[in-house]
């Protein structure tokens, strides 16, 4: 039995579609709502919030693997204490119930946020971490101390592989996450970023974390992305697929910073998440290029969607669901 938290999000849906395909049995956790995507006799979905010890003791019964894909993702000032509640002290929960149960292995999944995002010097690799200065979001820092969490548990004995993926792709809730860029461009929303990132297909981040599962490797983490290229290339390869305008208009460093601020105003009066907040702003212009090499020799062999593939395929299936509205 395999157990995967994080379910209703783009990357753990995508990887427990991919594990129903191979023929393998799931027990997904959620919190609120189940998982209605899956018709499948091998998966049982098992309700259980992560900072529930008891539950995740019973949803761990008899389970030899967990996928821990549960976070939340938020670049709103005003969500940091639950975000900081759920993504640390949740997957220091999630080690301590895995170590009881001896689990044979644990695949956590991380951030490049964990990395510290923001050095515009150097090639980000795995031997970097989160500091105040290379790192501008909470979520980074609740993301690196999830990670200590899983450092320590591998201390006390646990076979576990920490993967940080880059922006991952794919055809989720085009209303939330990364899926959201799909739907700005379709709706021809006029303003580019200049930075460059990278980024990595919603498949390739669910091989390499099957793979990294199946293999002996332990006790190590990895950058899971494609290539780094910039957000204006990714906007007008979007902007093709779907026969829309592309963006035209440059987001300056100046103009950025008037737009976060008039969201910061807008949230307050709203009450909703910013669509833009300081931190997203500065990441969206930073110049960033990942490391991929150390998952390549690690997993000779391993091949990467390009990204022209990853948004040709996404566009279809957005188009596909839009069509059928």
């Amino acid at each position: 039995m395999i157990l995967v938290t994080g379910g209703s999000g783009l990357l753990g849906n995508a990887l427990i579609a991919q594990l129903l395909r191979n023929g393998k049995s799931v027990r997904a956790i959620y919190n609120k709502t189940p998982l209605a995507d899956f018709q499948s006799a091998n998966l049982e979905q098992f309700q259980c919030d992560i900072l529930d010890v008891v539950g995740l003791e019973e949803a761990m019964t008899g389970v030899d693997q967990v996928y821990h894909c549960a976070a939340i993702v938020s670049f709103n000032p005003k969500r940091k204490q639950q975000m900081f509640k759920i993504n640390i002290e949740g997957t220091a929960n999630i080690v301590n119930v895995a170590l009881e149960a001896g689990i044979k292995k644990l695949v956590h999944v991380s951030s490049v946020a964990a990395l510290g995002r923001i050095r515009e010097d150097a090639m980000v690799n795995e031997k970097m971490n989160w500091t105040e200065e290379t790192s501008n979001s909470a979520y980074g820092q609740s993301k690196y101390m999830a990670e200590m969490q899983v450092w320590r548990g591998i201390g006390e004995g646990l076979h576990a592989v920490v993967v940080n993926p880059v922006i991952i792709l794919g055809p989720g809730d085009w209303n939330a996450g990364s899926s959201h860029i799909f739907k700005n461009v379709y709706n021809e929303f006029p303003w580019y970023a200049t930075g460059v990132t990278g980024f990595v297909d919603v498949r390739d981040v669910v091989k390499a974390m099957m793979q990294l599962m199946s293999s002996d490797i332990s006790a190590e983490r990895f950058i899971i992305s494609a290539e780094n290229r910039s957000y204006g290339d990714l906007f007008n390869l979007i902007a093709k697929a779907f026969a829309k305008k592309p963006p035209h208009k440059k987001v300056t460093k100046t103009l950025a910073k008037i737009v976060w601020r008039l969201e910061a105003v807008k949230s307050f009066f709203t009450g909703k998440d910013p669509l833009i907040t300081k931190e997203t702003a500065a990441t969206a212009l930073a110049n960033v290029h990942f490391d991929n090499s150390k998952l390549k020799s690690h997993l000779p062999g391993f091949e990467y969607y390009t990204l022209e593939e990853t948004v040709a395929d996404t566009c279809a299936i957005f188009q596909q669901k839009l069509n059928s509205h």
